[in-house]
């Protein structure tokens, strides 16, 4: 069986058959998940390593809490046909508020028009952004309430940094 497994925002697709899987198309693999009664605990062998895993349920179907090595992984497991579902519900729904305003390329703020608090309209200014020595006027893309300002003048900004929040 095939799974779309998503490792803290790194996706991989497994596929299991009996004792061996198989890592994006890659070879397969000997691997076995044992439970350690009344515990949370799973002794995980693949290959010839043998890992301790403590794994939690996080809510949502298919989505746990990991601690492996003393780091903590959230993942996000379901077969295909779930997963294709999920995506499909989650395509035709809108966005449940207004999206923040994200910084589009790397670049330098130049001006920051607007305070938490602020009323804004669908077009109005909210940040500059001077990238490839030219200016970019980031607009409002609908009216709503400021929240959150991140922008901050003369600081740096990678593509996708979160600018301004809107409520």
């Amino acid at each position: 069986m095939k799974y779309v497994v998503d490792i803290d925002g790194r996706s991989f697709v497994v596929e299991l058959d009996g004792a061996f899987a198989r890592v994006d198309g890659g070879e397969p693999i000997s691997a076995k998940i044992e439970d350690v009664e009344h515990t949370p605990v799973r002794l995980v062998t693949v290959g010839q390593a043998l890992h301790r895993v403590t794994v939690r349920h996080d809510g949502a179907r298919g989505r746990y809490i990991l601690r492996l090595a003393g780091r903590r992984f959230q993942v996000d497991a379901l077969d295909e046909r779930t997963r294709a579902i999920r995506d499909m519900a989650d395509a035709s729904r809108p966005p449940a508020g207004p999206v923040p305003l994200l910084a589009p390329m790397p670049g330098l703020i130049v001006r920051v028009h607007v305070a938490p608090g602020d009323l804004v309209q669908a077009g109005q200014p909210l940040v500059a952004i001077e990238a490839m020595k030219m200016e970019n006027e980031l607009r409002a893309p609908v009216g709503a309430k400021v929240t959150v300002v991140r922008a901050v003048p003369g600081s740096p900004v990678e593509k996708g940094a979160t600018l301004v929040e809107f409520e």
